[in-house]
């Protein structure tokens, strides 16, 4: 079986898109699409943001973020607050047609059309690398998309991927096996 290198890229798959949700100095909210970003620690999330960006300044003032998993339904919002920067244009969440709503747990938003909502306090901020971690305080989620138990239903969520070689969004939603039981098999 022959392999083919492709160098050093940065390739993984599935590349989350989180859209990272802040309120600037003064109220105003803010929104980015951050592509490098995931679970850092059972209640901990990581995420790459580069110091230059507005959301960056706004974590470091108020301390707190929120994580919201872009979806199918909104790809077209989810791509355009990563491609225009809240630094030029203030107005930018409110042109994406997301709409902010207080966090009951920390001083973010949560953005109402996104399915699932991780909301943070700072942990910590690298300025040289633009990695920040937060605590997790909070996972909320739209009553549209829990099962019959209660539970988020990933099926329902529709959450999108980044495909960094094709340049596309793709949409998670397959079963491909159960966790923490199909591997016994090999025992």
């Amino acid at each position: 079986m022959s392999r083919i290198d492709f160098g050093v890229k940065p390739v993984m798959y599935p590349m989350p898109v989180l859209i990272i949700a802040t309120y600037d100095e003064n109220g105003v909210p803010n929104a980015m699409n951050a592509a490098w970003g995931g679970i850092h620690d059972t209640n901990q999330v990581g995420v790459c943001i580069d110091v230059g960006h507005k959301t960056s300044r706004n974590i470091l003032v108020r301390k707190c973020f929120t994580v919201n998993v872009g979806d199918a339904a909104h790809v077209v919002a989810c791509y355009y607050v990563g491609l225009v920067s809240g630094n030029s244009d203030a107005g930018k969440f409110e042109k994406s047609g997301f709409h902010a709503v207080m966090s009951e747990v920390v001083d973010a938003p949560v953005i109402e059309e996104l399915p699932l909502c991780l909301e943070c306090r700072l942990v910590s901020h690298d300025p040289s690398s633009g990695y920040t971690v937060g605590e997790i305080v909070n996972v909320s989620a739209p009553e549209r998309v829990l099962d019959e138990n209660g539970n988020i239903d990933p099926a329902k969520v529709e959450a999108i991927t980044f495909d960094p070689v094709h340049h596309k969004y793709l949409k998670l939603g397959e079963v491909a096996g159960t966790a923490f039981k199909d591997g016994n098999a090999l025992k």
